[in-house]
C-alpha cells in the first residue's frame, strides 16, 4: 500500500522498523514542509499488528522528531480520521494536540483531525 516514492524522496524523514526476524514490525513516512520552514509532516504511519504496544510507533516518531529538529523544525503537523479514536489517542499520548476539526476535508463526509506538536 505504501508507494516506494516516499522512501525514495523522503529518505532522511521516513523509516522503518523489522523484528529480530528482519520482518516488517513499522514504518513512517514524513517530510519537511516546503511552504512553513518550521514545519514537518506525518504522512504515513503503520505498526502490524503482533507489534502494538511495544512502542515500535514510538520509536519510529521519535526518530522522526530529532531528524526533523535538526533540520530547525520545531512544529510537527499530521491529520488522523475522527472515526479513529486510537490514532487520536495515540498522538495525544506522545504530545500532539488536536488544533482543529475540519469538516469535508478530504472531500464531502470526509471530515478529518488536524493534529499539532510543538518540540522543544
Amino acid at each position: 500500500m505504501l508507494p516506494r516514492l516516499f522512501f525514495l524522496h523522503f529518505e532522511g524523514t521516513s523509516f522503518v522498523a523489522e523484528d529480530v526476524d528482519g520482518d516488517l514490525a513499522g514504518f513512517v513516512c514524513g517530510f519537511l514542509s516546503q511552504t512553513d520552514p518550521d514545519e514537518a509532516y506525518i504522512h504515513f504511519v503503520g505498526v502490524s499488528p503482533e507489534h502494538r504496544g511495544a512502542g515500535v510507533g514510538r520509536t519510529l516518531y521519535e526518530r522522526f522528531f530529532a531528524e526533523v529538529l535538526g533540520e530547525g523544525r520545531s512544529v510537527i503537523r499530521c491529520v488522523t480520521s475522527p472515526a479513529n479514536e486510537e490514532s487520536v489517542a495515540f498522538h495525544e499520548a506522545l504530545g500532539f494536540q488536536v488544533d482543529r476539526l475540519v469538516g469535508d476535508y478530504d472531500g464531502p463526509g470526509e471530515d478529518r483531525v488536524l493534529l499539532l506538536k510543538r518540540l522543544n
